[in-house]
């Protein structure tokens, strides 16, 4: 059994160590392999660039060598697929190579796209690479004062970074000695502050207390740089001294040139993560269509229900559990205090008060990233 994982982001490698695990005396004898093609030798902690952006984290601890991440019978090779060959069981690498499998398993990510709303990418600042994080943090430190607009578009990964992007402002300006002379004003495009309802309840209150103006429905359509507006489909507009953007994402190039989903997210079953139609052809985190969040923690539990279907089905030839949309995500509220949202398919999020003791939690995780991105947590 040949299994192919495209991607070395958080769901692909916490798979692939999954099954090097659970397969360990089939890869031995040789009736299993897994080979893992990635587009870089690095693993990025990709939730490390919101404290980039506000200068609490450098850049050097936001990776690791990809190799050192992965148990020693992965076959591991920097050597992006270029096209897909589903129907085949093949695909085609970077440097040329037709590789074949039995079972392909797609965890290629997500991307900002800024630049699909005109006037974006060159106006605002982001945080969702490196280049941008660092950006962001040089722009607000000589930042002197005036009214700040983070405008969100959907979807996007880490369903909680506008808020907490927002409640971090609040808590840098206030360090700075600006907090009188900054206006933080948070957009969003549906009718309240954050897509979980019960997330919303929560947030709506938090921004009203720390003076934190904002605007519900206010879908970008445009931004005049000249003028320092941002203009709604809705007929709205918020003028601004400085533009924050969550863009909305798509998918990675690849899927949509291969068109193999809408926009680049893939087609994907909600309990057993086959792609629709395809059943060796298995997906991952950012890269599902899947209703749920584009978060770390999503791909982590969803790579550990597939990994343990994928040993089943070729130890005892049937998968043996259901994905049920388990999703849990740490939101930081600012003044070091944090909470958190537990959620599946079935139970919404209840968020509690935010608290010291989830911020310094979270603050741990940022170090434990790398156990569990080694399928040890």
């Amino acid at each position: 059994m040949k299994i192919l994982i495209v991607g070395g982001g958080m769901g692909g490698t916490i798979l692939a160590n999954n099954l090097a695990r659970r397969l360990a005396s089939e890869l031995k004898s040789g009736k299993a392999k897994i080979t893992m093609l990635s587009a870089s030798d690095r693993h990025m902690y990709q939730p490390g660039l919101l404290y980039l952006a506000v200068g609490r984290m450098m850049p050097d601890e936001l990776y690791r060598d990809q190799r050192s991440l992965l148990e020693p019978s992965i076959e591991f090779h920097v050597d992006p697929v270029e096209k897909f060959m589903l129907d085949q069981n093949q695909v085609v690498t970077k440097s040329g190579r037709t590789i074949g499998y039995d079972t392909i398993v797609i965890a290629t990510g997500s991307r900002a796209c800024a630049e699909d709303i005109p006037g974006l990418a060159e106006n605002a600042l982001q945080f969702y690479t490196e280049a941008d994080a660092l950006k962001m943090f040089k722009a607000l430190q000589d930042f002197k004062g005036g009214r700040v607009v983070i405008a969100v578009g959907v979807p996007h990964k880490c369903p909680m970074a506008p808020l907490e992007i927002t409640f971090m402002l609040h808590d840098y300006f206030k360090q700075r000695g600006l907090s009188d002379k900054v206006q933080l004003h948070y957009t969003y495009p549906i009718g309240r502050v954050h897509s979980l309802e019960n997330v919303a309840k929560w947030a709506a209150p938090e921004m009203e207390r720390l003076g934190i103006t904002t605007e519900t429905l206010f879908n970008m359509k445009e931004v005049d740089g000249a003028k320092r507006i941002v203009h709604s489909e809705e007929g709205t507009e918020a003028a601004y001294d400085m533009l924050i953007t969550i863009p909305a994402h798509r998918g990675m190039e690849v899927i949509e040139k291969n068109g193999l989903g809408t926009r680049g997210f893939i087609p994907t079953h909600r309990h057993r993560l086959n792609m629709e139609g395809k059943e060796n052809v298995f997906v991952l985190g950012d890269t599902t269509n899947l209703p749920i969040s584009k978060a770390g923690s999503t791909a982590h539990f969803e790579a550990e229900a597939l990994g343990e279907n994928i040993a089943a089905m070729i130890k005892i030839g049937s998968p043996v559990r259901d994905y049920d949309g388990k999703v849990f995500c740490f939101i930081e509220a600012g003044q070091d205090r944090a909470t958190y949202a537990m959620f599946d398919y079935n139970n919404p999020p209840d968020p509690k008060p935010p608290t010291k003791a989830v911020h310094w939690f979270k603050m741990s995780y940022n170090k434990l990233y790398w156990t569990s991105a080694r399928g040890l947590l």
